[in-house]
Order: structure tokens, then sequence, then C-alpha cells
């Protein structure tokens, strides 16, 4: 770093969350932009990470164009811990929450919300939610990463896993993330679709094991063990790979803030069957039925999902509809180069204010 940063992102979660993935994606494009600094725990493509005391030290005097220091946080502990610094520890800085759940907050995020000096929403519905929002801002996804597989049966072939093509579930192994949908959903289909693999890449906490292992029989009495495979938690390095060798993102979550897997999804080519949650109807472009995405299913509707699912993979036609309309809605809509600009300019609006 050879000036001292303007700009300090937090990243305290050791685990690589979605979360995690969009702060990645935006402050890689953000260093070649402006003097960023990257606190807590390393991002691939990132700034080698600063401690909290190095942060700390680093933010008592701003650079000498900058009255003070922009902290870029998004989870309660970053929110406590920057509330910390300026609150108590005094230092010159403002600090910008990004929040994308669309549902009342609890009181103790809610308290610390409140004492942000800019909030950006990722939707409309989002920015309902709290106080403070300078802007609406969805998140974007990473296209030098991200993109349509130039042979996809290739791509799948080189996982070595059964099948000519993968349908993927992306996320952590919870009943709040719907895998057990995923999985009915796919006990249903996979008999009509025979050379499908449904894949589903997320870890499983300790909590969640009984979950799982409820799962494990479900599959097991329905003879399809080799055809329904829990990776765990995939590399994010590896994710674009995976996802190329797929004919189908299902994301069914009961409750979703944003979801940002179904537009890396998009962006590789993969028509998307979601619920009706987070931000997916509104990416998925479902109200213009000519350039829709995907589909969206009521929430716990994994029937539909299912039917959803065996349409649009023996249809020549409908995939390819949803696939060509995807890549073009994550490519002109959803580019996080976009994301991150227009967050620049809320950095840009506090310091001239």
């Amino acid at each position: 770093m050879n000036q001292k940063p303007a700009v300090f992102v937090t990243n305290f979660n050791p685990r690589f969350t979605g979360v995690s993935a969009t702060t990645a994606a935006v402050c890689k494009i953000q260093k070649s932009q402006l003097e960023v600094a990257l606190v807590g725990r390393p991002l691939s493509g990132c700034p080698s990470p600063l401690s909290k005391r190095k942060a700390i030290s680093l933010s008592k005097m701003p650079p000498a164009d900058k009255l003070f220091n922009i902290w870029h946080v998004r989870r309660n502990s970053e929110m406590q811990f920057a509330i910390f610094a300026r609150d108590i520890l005094k230092l010159p800085i403002k600090i910008v929450f990004t929040s994308a759940a669309q549902r009342r907050h609890s009181a103790w995020p809610r308290w610390l919300i409140s004492r942000m000096d800019a909030v950006i929403a990722t939707s409309e519905e989002a920015a309902s939610f709290v106080p403070n929002v300078i802007s609406v801002i969805p998140h974007g996804v990473d296209l030098d990463r991200f993109s349509p597989s130039k042979d996809q049966r290739e791509s799948w072939s080189k996982t070595g896993m059964p099948g000519e093509y993968g349908i993927i579930n992306v996320g952590r192994v919870r009943p709040e993330k719907g895998t057990d949908l995923f999985v009915k959903a796919m006990i249903a289909a996979l008999p009509q679709l025979p050379k499908a693999t449904a894949i589903i890449a997320g870890a499983t906490k300790p909590k969640d094991r009984s979950f799982r292992n409820e799962l494990d029989t479900r599959i097991k009495q329905a003879g399809l063990i080799e055809r329904i495979k829990f990776l765990g938690e995939i590399p994010s390095q590896d994710l674009p790979a995976l996802l190329q060798g797929c004919k189908a993102l299902v994301a069914l979550p009961r409750y979703e803030g944003f979801g940002l897997t179904p537009l890396e999804g998009m962006a590789c080519g993969l028509p998307i069957v979601a619920s009706k949650t987070g931000y997916f109807e509104e990416f998925l472009n479902i109200s213009n039925n000519d350039e829709a995405c995907g589909k969206i299913v009521s929430i716990e509707d994994y029937q539909n999902a299912s039917k959803e699912i065996v349409a649009l993979l023996s249809s020549q036609k409908l995939f390819r509809k949803f696939s060509e309309n995807a890549i073009n809605q994550a490519q002109q809509k959803y580019n996080v180069l976009e994301e991150a600009n227009a967050i620049n300019k809320v950095y840009e609006y506090l310091w001239s204010s």
C-alpha cells in the first residue's frame, strides 16, 4: 500500500459466506480505483488484510485530502467494532453499512444500524426496513470469474460426477436455505431426467447434522444416493467451474436477503428456479415473460419447483431462451463494476458533505 487508505472494508467472518463473496467482488475492483484496505479475514483478489489494531492505528489521521476515513461494514460484529472505533476511540471515521435483509431487524441490529453514518440497501424492499439510506445498490456479479462454458458437457465431465450435467443448489445445508425442499424436488424430478445429477454445494454445521442425516435417509430410501450428491463447502475459486458444468440452478430458501448465487449462475448461462423470496423475482425478470431467466415458485412449493425443472430441461427451446436471457441480464444489469462505481459515489458524497 503506497498511500494511506481512505476506505477500510471489513471482513470478520472466518467462513466464506454470501456476504464474503459480495465484499470480495467489490473490493477487488475498488483496490484499483481508490486506496482501500481490507480488515480482518483474507479475501481472494483483495489487498492483504490488516489487523483490527493496525486499522485503528491507520485511521487516527486520514489522508491529507480527506477529513475522515470511511469504514464500510456489512455484519453486526463489524458495525459494533466500527462504532467502538468512532465513538469510544474518537477516530475520525464515518461508517457505511450495506443492508440486504428484507425483513425487520431484531432490536440489537436495529440499534447498530441507527448509529451508521450512511446505509446502502441492496433493494427498495431492504431500504424500507432501515434508516439513513443514502442509495439503493443491487449486488453485482464478477463477470471476469463467472461466464458461460464453451463446452458444458466437457466442463461437467471434469467434475468426475455421473451423468451429463448437474442441477446445482448452493448454500449452507440448513432448513432456512431450503435444502430439504431441493432434495424433495430432485427426488421427484430426477427419474424424468436420466442424464442429470443433483449437487448441493455447501457446508453442514454441527447443529444441522441431524437435519442432514434426515436428508441422507430420504435420498437413500429414494434409491438416489449416486444421483444426489452433497459436496460440502466449495472453495470460492472452484465455484465458477462447477457452475459451468451445470444446466440449472435451484434456490428454494424459506428466507433470503438478496441471494447472490443465482446471479452467478445466470452469468454462467444457467436458468434459475427459485422461491419467491429475496431479490430473485426482480433479477430473474419474471414480470417480462420474453426476457425471463427462469421460474419463481411459492415458498415451500417443491412440487411445482420439480415440475418447472423438468419442463425447462426437457425442452431445448425453453432452456436456450432462459439461458440466453440469464446471460444478458447478468451482463447488462448486474455487473459488479456498476455496483462498485455506485458505492464509490456514496463515499464521495460523504466526503463532499
